[in-house]
């Protein structure tokens, strides 16, 4: 298992934000390579697997809607309105020369940011990743619905809104490369995994659907040079330090979406849960805590950090003096040696986005829960390093309640925040192929009114 390289020989430059330029840390964009060769890219951008478009006139987002005689209609892709104007490739066929404000940008960047993920994935995977809808479309289309409060991966496209903070600050989530690289997770998971297939799925599942779209993010981040230098020189190396690694889907430094270093445990949903995105947390927890610690091990294999530093971190884990003693011992042994810390974060970042494909592409949605993604772990690391790991994962995923006990029931309906039971997820009646292992709209929507 060699390091996965992002820059593509031949392939075509796009500036990104690692995180949303608002942000007090966040510097220049930093120049990415896609697969996409180089003058292969029509306006847009647009390649053969997606296309990007700033419709005039669309009020609403892609989904089902009420229509006459208390029908329903499937509003979906394509968009056939008038458009902004698209963004253009330079001469040479590259994107990297748009200037920072525009329509335009954000429209090169959104495309790069999903593009960018998909290369990462494809690699993780060792192969080509499918959509779950290319028996009706074989593009993605990425769209701007500027004023929608959200991002939304749905039925052939991904939908691109901006969030108000609270001093009336506009944010444009397609400036925002942690979101739509989360956006793209929930499409991979769709094709390798599937919606709910059947009455009777796991609850659990929706927990893990946000999870593994957040480990899409979370890998994908540490892709930029400019994320794994910033990381390591903020944190030193302490990962369970409030930076960028373990805050995405942000808002404000001061106000994220997600974290992934928290101390949920399915203990606290058994008697039941509301919102799938704070029952993700109970895994996310997990994986990057399982993450740290084989950071941990290829800094003691590199004989960057001493086995007392790592021993005295596992037992302060949790620990409100935790930073206060840990912080300054980090400190010292990163500036020791920093690029050796940057090839053990490489190397850990590689094992997990190995680790998590092989695991997406084992697990079946009729029987998953959290306790079958810990096991189907084990296995996966006893594929990839003879189980060197086991231990690391057990002591994480049970120390979370994985493994056991189980999630109680969903206690409400999923609201306007649940991809799985959403109007803009849902497939045709008529969907056939990778689509059959998923409801259609009709049956989803009954399921859904139910407590």
């Amino acid at each position: 298992m060699g390091y996965v390289e992002t820059e593509h020989t031949g392939g075509t430059r796009f500036r990104l934000f690692p995180q949303l330029p608002s942000l007090d840390q966040q510097e220049e964009p930093e120049t990415v390579w896609v697969s996409s060769p180089a003058g292969s890219l029509l306006p847009g951008p647009a390649d053969h697997r997606m296309y990007v478009i700033d419709p005039v006139g669309k009020e609403r987002a892609y989904g089902y809607y009420p229509g006459p005689g208390g029908a329903t209609f499937h509003y979906r892709p394509p968009w056939p309105g008038p458009m902004l104007p698209e963004a253009h490739p330079s001469p040479d066929g590259h994107f990297d020369h748009l200037e920072l404000g525009t329509y335009q940008f954000e429209q090169a960047h959104a495309f790069g940011s999903i593009r960018f993920t998909m290369d990462i994935w494809e690699r993780y995977f060792e192969r080509r990743l499918e959509w779950h809808f290319q028996d009706y479309y074989d593009r993605l289309e990425i769209l701007f619905l500027r004023g929608l409060d959200n991002a939304f991966a749905g039925f052939g496209s991904i939908e691109i809104g901006s969030y108000t903070l609270k001093t009336g600050e506009l944010v444009e989530f397609g400036m925002s490369f942690d979101i739509l690289s989360h956006e793209l997770g929930h499409l991979i998971i769709y094709n390798e995994i599937g919606l709910p297939g059947k009455v009777e799925v796991d609850g659990e599942y929706f927990g893990f659907h946000e999870s593994a779209a957040d480990m899409v993010a979370l890998i994908s981040l540490l892709h930029f040079d400019s994320a794994v230098v910033g990381l390591l020189e903020a944190s030193s190396g302490n990962l369970y330090s409030y930076n960028r690694l373990n805050r995405f889907g942000e808002v404000s430094n001061h106000g994220q979406l997600r974290s992934a270093s928290n101390e949920k445990t399915l203990y606290e949903f058994a008697e039941g849960w509301v919102h799938e995105h704070r029952l993700s947390q109970v895994l996310t927890g997990a994986l990057f805590d399982i993450w740290v610690d084989i950071f941990h091990e290829h800094l003691l294999e590199g004989h960057l950090i001493s086995e007392e530093l790592e021993d005295l971190s596992d037992q302060l884990e949790g620990d409100p003096e935790y930073q206060k003693i840990i912080q300054p011992l980090f400190d010292h042994a990163y500036s020791e040696n920093p690029g050796g810390f940057a090839d053990a974060l490489v190397a850990s970042r590689d094992y997990m986005g190995f680790a998590m494909a092989a695991i997406w592409e084992r697990l079946t949605i009729e029987t998953l829960d959290f306790a079958d993604v810990y096991e189907t772990f084990l296995e996966v690391d006893s594929d990839m390093t003879g189980g060197r790991f086991h231990r690391i994962i057990h002591l994480n995923m049970r120390r979370r309640g994985i493994g056991v006990i189980k999630a109680g029931p969903r206690l409400a309906p999923p609201d306007e925040t649940s991809h799985a039971f959403s109007d803009r997820t849902a497939v045709p009646e008529d969907a056939q192929h990778r689509c059959s292992r998923h409801l259609p709209y009709s049956l989803r929507r009954d399921i859904a009114k139910r407590p």
